[in-house]
């Protein structure tokens, strides 16, 4: 495994596109803390997000994995352009002439979707750490290192949203057209559910209950929007008459239909490689 993983090293090494890519995503997570200074206001009231406890344990691990999962396009893109290079500069098929079989070739590039999602895992702990000890009005160790759970949703959600990447690259060749058609995947689960929500089971939660096994929407699901667990969030709604009851945990079986999308992205890249005359 080492040395499949050292293979994919030397081939982004030398990548100066995909350095700027990965370089500029772990800088963007140690932004996180600018957006202390951002300022909302709903109605009559208006707050300051550092005033709000945003870095408060255990809270900070619920906002910065949310917050971070977002940032994900950018390795996302760095997968696809992986996959796609290999095509382009035939490397593909030299692999493959100096021995490594197609099965090693799919499962060196599974093992760099684990690299990223896991170092990304740990950096997000280590500045979220930072920050919070730094800032957090609760510094006992019981409530620090509560709602861990969360760390092991972004490594999930990461790790499906790159296996997704990896399959698309695949699939199209291209990493311009793989990308598109990630758009065009997320457009088409929103009009599935529209019809579904809308049309078909209009005024259940049905809709919701189907689409939470579709590839992109379970992976969303693992981690839900923190914003609304904020204090003046849930006053401000408190005020008009609105009540905030969502479910904000991390739950087993989301976790389970992730993973079980995570095997079926890397079982088809090897079918379609298999399959596929280089």
């Amino acid at each position: 495994m080492l040395r499949l993983l050292e293979i994919e090293y030397n081939k982004l090494r030398y990548s100066r596109s995909a350095r700027i890519l990965i370089i500029t995503y772990f800088i963007l997570i140690t932004f996180i803390a600018l957006i202390a200074s951002i300022e909302f206001k709903i109605g009559e009231f208006e707050f300051r997000v550092a005033d709000q406890g945003i870095f408060n344990f255990p809270y900070i691990w619920h906002f910065n994995s949310y917050i971070a999962a977002i940032l994900k396009l950018f390795l996302a893109i760095v997968i696809v352009s992986m996959m796609s290079n290999e095509y382009s500069n035939r490397t593909i098929k030299q692999n493959l002439i100096d021995g490594l079989s197609k099965k090693e070739f799919v499962l060196s590039k599974f093992l760099t979707v684990l690299a990223f999602s896991g170092i990304s895992t740990l950096f997000l702990f280590v500045v979220t750490l930072i920050l919070g000890l730094s800032f957090s009005d609760y510094n006992e160790l019981s409530i620090v290192f509560s709602d861990l759970e969360y760390l092991l949703a972004y490594f999930i959600k990461l790790t499906g949203f790159f296996a997704f990447c990896m399959f698309l690259g695949i699939l199209v060749k291209r990493s311009a057209f793989a990308l598109g058609f990630l758009v065009v995947w997320v457009i088409i689960e929103n009009i599935i559910y529209g019809i579904l929500n809308f049309r078909i089971f209009k005024g259940t939660d049905i809709a919701g209950k189907i689409m939470q096994f579709f590839p992109l929407e379970s992976m969303s699901n693992l981690i839900v929007e923190p914003f609304s667990r904020l204090n003046a969030v849930q006053a401000a709604a408190n005020q008009i008459g609105g009540e905030l009851n969502k479910d904000y945990g991390i739950h087993w079986y989301q976790l389970i239909i992730v993973s079980i999308w995570i095997l079926i992205f890397v079982y088809f890249s090897f079918i379609l490689l298999k399959k596929r005359d280089l």
